[in-house]
């Protein structure tokens, strides 16, 4: 049931990023988000059935890339054909924003909720209650607000939010963004009771944003608005759009728009939050053994801890003998093995 509170307003998930953190499950045709890496639901659906629990599925639309375009249709059935907008190339998420805002004045919405496609977010009513707290705290007025989540720790791989206090359920003014810290200064920001984790979502007014695009961001604007306004039935010419989308310069929202503009909010959001950015950071999520082994498959162990193990097939059978802190991963003809501490280091297998 939607929330009244959240008439007018649409719920806008972004889907078009490609990760190579979690190889070998993700590859570029079936990034992080298009993966079921807990349960049985993927994380892009997960961020649809949250969506769905502020508004109606018609009032849901995924903004990925031409590449995903098929395979994120396919994992939704459940949302009308013209509310998946496929941008032909990357150009960051300044510009899927400005498209998504101006998808939503279209169809005669009048907020806006970006949410993220690949984080793990929990209890639902939780989120739903900071969604409707943010949607109600920019409500005609020209204010962008985020949801900063509390931090449980010193955490170096999350940006921050600076505001005055983290207590209470209020909006409050965001002094600042900081980028990913290192662990003294995360500490610090912690220790302060003035720092949230930034989670990238937020709520606005479409005429808020439409008004903070102009001043900031032009080419953004008038270029998107001449290709949306001849979408027909909702539908966006993919030709138009391409040649769009080639004058636009790269460029994140953070940057381009919410670090320059004039009233920014925050609302603490209680709901728990994690961009489970490593199989690592995975594990928290998983059922784990008596020996801290976290896990995703049928596991068979002897002198073996705090091991994590993922399988795409959560029937398949691993076994590990006198291993710990090591993370090993199946995935179709695809395996690896990389100890905890260098998981993260597997994104340079792919880059250059």
């Amino acid at each position: 049931m939607t929330v009244p509170a959240l008439d007018g307003l649409y719920c806008v998930i972004m889907a078009g990023g490609a990760g190579t953190r979690f190889w070998p499950a993700s590859t570029e045709d079936k990034p992080k988000q298009l993966l079921t890496l807990v349960g049985d639901r993927s994380l892009l659906q997960l961020a649809v059935d949250r969506a769905r629990a502020c508004v109606p599925a018609e009032r849901v639309l995924v903004v990925t890339s031409r590449r995903l375009d098929d395979a994120v249709r396919a994992q939704l059935p459940e949302l009308p054909a013209c509310n998946i907008i496929a941008e032909p190339e990357r150009r960051d998420t300044a510009a899927a924003v400005a498209l998504a805002t101006l998808a939503v004045q279209g169809r005669l919405g009048r907020q806006v909720c970006i949410l993220t496609a690949d984080h793990l977010i929990g209890p639902t009513a939780l989120f739903v209650d900071a969604v409707t707290r943010a949607a109600a705290a920019c409500q005609g007025t020209d204010a962008i607000v985020t949801f900063g989540v509390v931090p449980t720790h010193p955490a170096t791989g999350y940006g921050y939010l600076e505001v005055e206090r983290i207590d209470g359920d209020d909006a409050r003014a965001v002094k600042r963004f900081v980028e990913k810290p290192n662990l003294e200064t995360a500490s610090g920001y912690v220790d302060s009771g003035r720092f949230l984790w930034n989670s990238g979502m937020f709520v606005f007014d479409v005429a808020a944003m439409t008004a903070a695009l102009k001043t900031h961001l032009p080419t953004h604007l008038t270029t998107l608005t001449d290709v949306v306004a001849g979408a027909k039935g909702g539908v966006i010419d993919p030709a138009a759009l391409a040649v769009a989308f080639t004058t636009l310069p790269r460029i994140s929202i953070d940057k381009g728009v919410m670090e320059k503009h004039h009233d920014v909010r925050c609302v603490p959001a209680r709901f728990s939050w994690s961009d489970v950015g490593s199989f690592p950071s995975l594990a928290e999520h998983l059922p784990t053994d008596g020996a801290g082994n976290a896990t995703r498959a049928t596991l068979r162990s002897l002198d073996a801890h705090n091991n994590v193990v993922w399988c795409e097939d959560a029937d398949e059978e691993v076994a590990i003998v006198g291993l710990s802190d090591v993370v090993v991963v199946r995935a179709g003809k695809r395996t690896l093995v990389v100890p905890r501490s260098r998981a993260e280091d597997v994104k340079k297998l792919f880059e250059g």
